[in-house]
């Protein structure tokens, strides 16, 4: 299969683009995109082929930073042709499916529909200047008004899941296939009880590391201090996510919780080994690899009770899903003091992802609606 995959950007180490990477690995795929920074992406995609496409849009550098990246990103996979020979074009997070207006063949593996022009719309607005809602009003219309008909066009659309399924039935009333990222599991271990939880998110405003903390604080206040909570997670160049980590700062002062940024996949994994439990707050998550990092390290789960986490996690066997940060705090203490029940918890975490997310099962369906997306529709 001559696959091409495109994709805005590689700046930061995520589940998409860990999907990205294996995908580039198995098929020996050249990857296409906007921004590329090396130093603090996955480090493995140094060995690939990675190519900087796209022009400079006139008068885009003078807009706030999300809406400069999005009338960049738009304008270029929308005008974009490409005159190489390919079997496929692989797209993956928005708006890289615009490639489908002057290319065809295209698989749009959806990790999302962006949630700052749908579910998440309402939410960040209220943070906005009277002048940044009106442009960013403007911005999301004209997104909707050609996504949609964009989209409309794709040759075959696969959701990482249920939940990304869904919206994308009810924002551009598309079918879409659900084929579920992998994951090498057996790169991960369980190293005892390191007396710690951990929060494996990039920092954003809906990942909920504010939830994290105000659980974390309820636990200290019942439990002392001998548990510390770890924040692991990489800070784009968005304003507006400085802003929230700032936010963020101001919670965990007083508190024995520490902030560690953009970690080498080997930190990472040793993070989660020696992790009490793996506490996740992301607002109506789409899918969460983090979530398969945890199980796959023999972990117990704790999560907000919202989206695809709560078909990832078995309520009580392989963690927990609350619906508040006192809650959360209820369920750290649990485990904290029974490590023998956070230790069977893990072991049911592992055997549910080994069971269910190897990455030989993802690409056997990947395989299958790459050959229907070569077909061009009638």
């Amino acid at each position: 299969m001559d696959l091409i995959i495109i994709q805005p950007y590689l700046n930061l180490k995520g589940g998409a683009e860990r999907v990205i990477l294996r995908i580039a690995q198995h098929y020996d795929a050249p990857i296409y995109l906007l921004e590329y920074n090396k130093n603090t992406t996955f480090g493995e995609f140094k060995d690939l082929d990675v190519r900087l496409v796209g022009k400079k849009v006139p008068l885009s550098e003078m807009l706030p930073y999300r809406a400069s990246q999005g009338l960049r990103y738009g304008y270029n996979f929308y005008n974009l042709k490409l005159k190489e020979d390919y079997d496929v074009l692989n797209a993956h997070i928005s708006p890289s499916e615009w490639i489908r207006h002057r290319n065809e063949r295209v698989l749009w593996y959806c990790h999302t529909p962006p949630r700052e022009v749908y579910d998440l719309y309402e939410v960040r607005m209220k943070h906005r200047s009277y002048k940044d809602k009106l442009l960013y009003s403007t911005m999301a219309k004209t997104y909707k008004f050609i996504s949609k008909r964009v989209v409309r066009n794709i040759e075959f659309i696969a959701a990482n899941s249920i939940n990304t399924r869904e919206r994308i039935m009810k924002y551009y009333s598309r079918e879409s296939t659900v084929i579920n990222p992998g994951i090498d599991f057996g790169e991960y271990s369980n190293e005892g009880d390191g007396r710690y939880f951990l929060c494996p998110s990039r920092i954003s405003p809906n990942k909920g590391q504010d939830f994290v903390i105000d659980a974390y604080k309820r636990f200290c206040a019942k439990s002392g201090k001998k548990h510390r909570l770890l924040l692991a997670g990489a800070l784009s160049r968005d304003p507006e996510h400085a802003a929230y980590y700032a936010k963020l700062k101001g919670m965990a002062k007083g508190l024995n919780v520490e902030f560690r940024g953009n970690l080498e996949d080997s930190e990472m994994k040793k993070l989660y080994a020696g992790a009490t439990a793996v506490l996740l707050a992301p607002q109506n998550e789409d899918f969460g690899l983090v979530y398969l990092e945890a199980m796959s390290s023999s972990k117990p789960v704790i999560s907000i009770n919202e989206g695809e986490p709560t078909r990832l996690v078995q309520e009580g066997k392989t963690g927990f899903l609350v619906d508040s940060p006192q809650k959360m705090a209820e369920r750290m203490r649990l485990l904290a003091e029974d490590t023998g029940m956070a230790e069977g918890i893990g072991r049911r975490a592992r055997k549910e992802v080994e069971s269910k997310y190897s990455w030989g099962a993802f690409f056997k369906k990947f395989d299958k609606a790459l050959a229907q997306a070569k077909k061009k529709r009638e």
